[in-house]
């Protein structure tokens, strides 16, 4: 018998997300084993996503549907700091070289909202999605340091501070003694502290007339590779902190 109530959707959201992880089409009875579950229970999970768009059927399995870019859109429409966010990060890739991305706190998560790192770079390390190394992370770092003291305790208690590479913080007063420094030069940065061979720069952004959403925090930031930072900082930090004047 189908699982009903929260079971079964739980199932149907692990579903979606194991077709969004896979490097290609998922079918049916591959499904099913991932969920643990018989074909017709996989069966009845994938009819309604195939029939609202959320999943789509082909000769080779299940894919993303249409109504995942529209999921994306909305997400950017309820959480955009200003209009034409896309534009802006186009402008900073240009002028910097290096991959942009608009990131936000809302609501006890932070999410890489848009990026202008290609979909289909895989080996890349920041991608769009819910972010769970923000202690590691120069965007996650300036979302932070905004924070009141109560919900950046809450928000590190509930996603950790796992050690990524051999310089990753890992001790919450050294990342509040490094919270503090970004409050106080204006910009964070983190140095092969969530990928070995990366850096990445973020500034919080700041609140302009039109923003409705009082418990967001919106940040701005770039990555590259380490080498090429070290060659050209005070050119990529100048060009960010302009990118983020532009957007009032």
């Amino acid at each position: 018998m189908p699982p009903t109530g929260p079971q079964s959707v739980d199932r149907a959201l692990a579903i979606l997300d194991a077709v969004a992880d896979a490097p290609g089409p998922l079918g049916a009875k591959a499904l099913a084993r991932r969920m643990e579950c018989s074909l017709s229970t996989a069966y009845h999970l994938l009819a309604p996503l195939t029939e609202r768009g959320y999943l789509v059927r082909t000769p080779r399995g299940y894919e993303l549907g249409p109504r995942i870019p529209g999921l994306h859109r909305s997400l950017l429409r309820h959480l955009e700091p200003a209009p034409r966010i896309a534009d802006l990060l186009a402008r900073l890739r240009r002028s910097t070289g290096a991959e942009a991305y608009y990131t936000a706190y809302r609501g006890g998560l932070i999410t890489v909202v848009d990026t202008t790192a290609p979909v289909t770079d895989a080996a890349h390390p920041f991608a769009p999605g819910r972010e769970t190394r923000a202690h590691a992370t120069a965007h996650g770092k300036a979302l932070l340091a905004e924070l009141p003291r109560p919900l950046r305790r809450r928000y590190l208690a509930e996603h950790g501070m796992a050690r990524l590479t051999g310089a990753t913080i890992t001790s919450a007063e050294l990342l509040e003694a490094e919270l503090s420094r970004v409050r106080g030069q204006g910009f964070a940065v983190s140095i092969g502290e969530a990928d070995p061979a990366y850096t990445c720069l973020a500034v919080a952004l700041p609140r302009g007339r039109d923003d409705q959403d009082g418990d967001a925090v919106h940040a701005l930031s770039v990555s590259l590779p380490t080498e090429e930072f070290r060659r050209r900082p005070e050119e990529i930090r100048t060009a960010l902190a302009r990118a983020a004047a532009d957007r009032l």
